[in-house]
């Protein structure tokens, strides 16, 4: 369940807010006059977050490909890496 608390509550609170993001390993959502207005996390959990965006994107790359075709035998692929890493 995400854990909200108040601008107020970031202010004034920094250190117990800071404590909560790093020992949950989630977004704390913060709210102003009520309404939803920041997500704040620790740098960890902002990392991993950045990490699965990328190996997602790295995935629909490969999707990408699959459907126009540009693919190749698995043999050709593992030869062709094995070469360049005898250069």
């Amino acid at each position: 369940m995400p854990m909200i608390k108040s601008s107020a509550d970031l202010r004034n609170g920094y250190n117990e807010i800071s404590a909560i993001c790093h020992e949950f390993a989630e977004p704390v959502f913060i709210t102003k006059n009520g309404k939803g207005d920041l997500a704040v996390m620790s740098i960890e959990a902002y990392e991993r977050l950045v990490g699965r965006f990328e190996l997602y994107s790295k995935l629909q790359e490969g999707l990408n490909d699959v459907e126009r075709g540009n693919i190749r035998p698995f043999s050709e692929a593992m030869a062709d890496i094995r070469s360049r890493r005898k250069r």
